[in-house]
């Protein structure tokens, strides 16, 4: 494919450049599901209070499942809704899917939606592909291979100061339950920041830090497949992530700073109270 031939051939890693390559095949193809379903009335079902899975969810995961078992079998996979692993760090290679991250945007119809593969070894994302459907962008990203946009290679912002940055955050689906430190560190960003959006996707988040877009990004709760492809799409764009404190981050970690380092550390000075 076009779109990730500039990754592949920096790559050094024959295995994940065909890596790479099947994962962009499956999210192209369960983009494209989610494209042709999107006007349509949708089956609508709650995981929680406020945590929706739809009709196109599933559709779009047999898509993704169906090609990366054809091409690799042995690979385990941990997917957003159909995944019998938890949540603790796995040995070995591992898939980490999300196949629709925006589930309540898509539900309603708000066009910022998208579909994240990673490829993990020992809980470590070595490879990852972002697709956004609507925009048809596809990100991706392999370990050395530098991260890529459409074919085209991407850095993150040179952006020095947070008082001129742009943020992006996420809250979590127990907000309702107990939203005093959300509130707490949107209060705190927002007021030392240029501005702050919240869209409402971590993956897409995480990507658009990537592309110098965004200048930062946080969030707590999330789950791997919300952030394992964006972790190593942000870090082969030159950017950094942490945990709030501004230890290492991983993706079986809840919460995460993503930045483009050059304002990382005045980020987590402010976050690091909202732990």
């Amino acid at each position: 494919m076009k779109r990730i031939s500039g990754c592949i051939k920096e790559c050094t890693n024959a295995y994940l450049a065909e890596i790479v390559q099947i994962a962009g095949k499956a999210a192209l193809k369960a983009g494209s599901v989610l494209r042709d379903l999107y006007d349509k009335p949708h089956q609508i079902k709650h995981k929680g209070e406020i945590d929706l899975v739809t009709e196109a969810d599933v559709a779009a995961e047999k898509i993704i499942l169906d090609i990366l078992a054809s091409e690799n079998p042995p690979i385990g996979i941990m997917s957003e809704e159909s995944s019998t692993l938890g949540e603790s760090v796995p040995a070995g290679p591992l898939w980490i899917i999300d196949p629709l991250d925006g589930t309540t945007n898509y539900a309603h119809g708000f066009p910022w939606f998208g579909v994240s593969i990673a490829y993990a070894e020992e809980g470590i994302p070595m490879a990852g592909v972002i697709y956004s459907p609507v925009q048809d962008e596809l990100f991706c990203a392999t370990t050395g291979g530098g991260a890529w946009l459409n074919g085209k290679t991407i850095r993150v912002s040179t952006e020095d100061s947070l008082g001129d940055s742009l943020m992006a955050t996420g809250f979590p689906y127990t907000i309702r339950q107990d939203s005093t430190k959300v509130i707490g560190a949107l209060e705190a960003v927002l007021t030392r920041c240029q501005g702050v959006r919240r869209a409402g996707a971590a993956a897409l988040d995480l990507a658009y830090v990537a592309c110098g877009r965004l200048d930062g990004f946080w969030e707590i709760t999330l789950k791997p497949w919300d952030t394992a492809a964006g972790k190593i799409i942000v870090e082969e764009a030159g950017g950094r992530l942490s945990d709030f404190s501004g230890k290492p981050f991983n993706p079986f970690l809840s919460e995460v700073v993503a930045t483009n380092g050059s304002i990382h550390n005045e980020l987590t000075r402010i976050l690091e109270q909202f732990r």
